[in-house]
């Protein structure tokens, strides 16, 4: 009898452990946009499988088409169990199927100003991380302005069209804009917001309840638009063809003086092509001011956890452990080279970076605009302005149709 007993107890342990081993293993479905960051994610996945060797993390990334993949995943009960969202008002949007992640230890990491992009309306909880922190900014080519003697960067608009003279009098062309990518008209659009209000969430949601125009706003109607047919008239051949990588290219190449809409995300690319080209990094000449010509800095996209997930306790050691642990924490400026979401000690190989401290440090940060509308919105508007671009649409019937969308899209329904 006691040896069926005995028998039975290690067959009660096998099966016990068994199960403990099946537990272990797991899959995590990670759908985020983001694409410049591909490469150092898949880095980070593979340092994290040598942790956790029975976790696999399957990665997918898009950028265009991000927004309207997600809600088709989100409708047909298919939620990654990592995906992701601007900040800001998008944390709202999606705050139902996020886990809060305020109970966490990756909070103790998480810079201030990071925590508050998170936030939902009330300013409680904490949906989403996020991969970086950011600068926006216009990129330039140091050794192509020397040439063509232009001794600092224009600050005002007057500045810049004298600086496109200069540039094209020594045959340079000034701009790449990527205006075939929408998300380049929300990155320009955000700096020009900042020198019309003093208030652009309140501004923002006037422009959503119908109660304000943009030709009342001299640095939209006006500034904005001049910006945008300045860089047309003075760039690309063909520029609603211009993409990232064309902005990248011919940036690196010396085909173009500036280009527009990017940030810390394309040096590296940048730098492959010529990697003893001189970056410089300054604010947008938004207006006659030479104060508000201001760099952005804070964190645009949130990296959100579905509550729902099948695997969320894996999920959690995953991103504390890319918070927390010391390769976690080193990723962001070694490996994906991007402005640290965390409180860091180290100091960054990039120019974009650095430049943009230091323009903060001098000047201060235009608010980060981006994040009070959604991508939806963004989305819309920059197909409006491809519109705008094109020919197809003139400035007044552009304005009508972006206010049109900040009601329908972002309003109060």
């Amino acid at each position: 009898m006691k040896r069926y007993l005995s028998i039975f107890v290690v067959l009660v342990l096998l099966i016990g452990l068994g199960s403990s081993v099946l537990a272990e293993k797991a899959t995590i479905n990670m759908f985020i946009s983001m694409p410049e960051y591909s490469d150092a994610i898949h880095e980070l996945i593979d340092a994290y499988q040598e942790v956790k060797p029975d976790v696999t993390i399957n990665y997918e990334t898009t950028q265009n088409d991000y927004p309207t993949l997600l809600k088709v995943k989100l409708n047909s009960g298919d939620l990654p169990d990592i995906f992701a969202s601007t900040s800001g008002k998008e944390i709202e949007l999606y705050k139902e199927y996020s886990r809060d992640l305020s109970d966490q230890p990756l909070m103790e990491t998480m810079l201030p100003a990071i925590k508050e992009a998170m936030t939902d309306a009330n300013g409680d909880g904490m949906y989403g991380i996020a991969i970086k922190g950011n600068y926006f900014g216009l990129i330039y080519n140091k050794d192509l302005f020397e040439q063509a003697d232009i001794t600092k960067f224009p600050e005002t608009i007057s500045e810049l069209e004298i600086a496109i003279e200069k540039l094209e009098a020594e045959g340079i062309t000034p701009f790449s804009s990527g205006f075939g990518e929408w998300w380049v008209f929300k990155h320009v659009f955000q700096h020009f917001m900042a020198a019309a209000t003093d208030d652009v969430p309140a501004l923002i949601q006037k422009f959503e309840k119908g109660e304000a125009k943009i030709k009342d706003y001299p640095e939209l109607y006006d500034n904005f638009f001049r910006f945008v047919d300045l860089v047309k008239e003075h760039g690309d051949a063909k520029p609603l063809e211009s993409s990232l990588n064309t902005e990248i290219s011919s940036f690196a190449t010396g085909r173009a003086a500036m280009i527009i809409g990017q940030g810390p995300w394309v040096e590296d690319s940048i730098k492959e092509i010529d990697p003893g080209l001189k970056i410089g990094f300054a604010g947008y000449p938004v207006s006659e001011d030479p104060s508000q010509s201001q760099v952005i800095t804070g964190a645009d996209q949130a990296v959100r956890i579905s509550k729902e997930s099948d695997v969320l306790p894996e999920v959690l050691d995953f991103v504390n452990w890319w918070y927390t642990s010391d390769y976690g924490k080193a990723w962001f400026a070694d490996v994906a080279g991007v402005v640290p979401p965390i409180a860091v000690d180290v100091e960054s190989d990039y120019a974009i970076i650095n430049q943009g401290s230091a323009a903060v440090e001098k000047k201060g940060s235009a608010p980060l605009g981006i994040i009070y509308s959604t991508d939806a919105f963004h989305s819309a508007f920059g197909e409006t302005m491809q519109a705008y671009v094109g020919g197809a649409a003139d400035k007044e019937a552009t304005c009508t149709i972006i206010e049109k969308l900040w009601m329908e899209i972002d309003g109060e329904k």
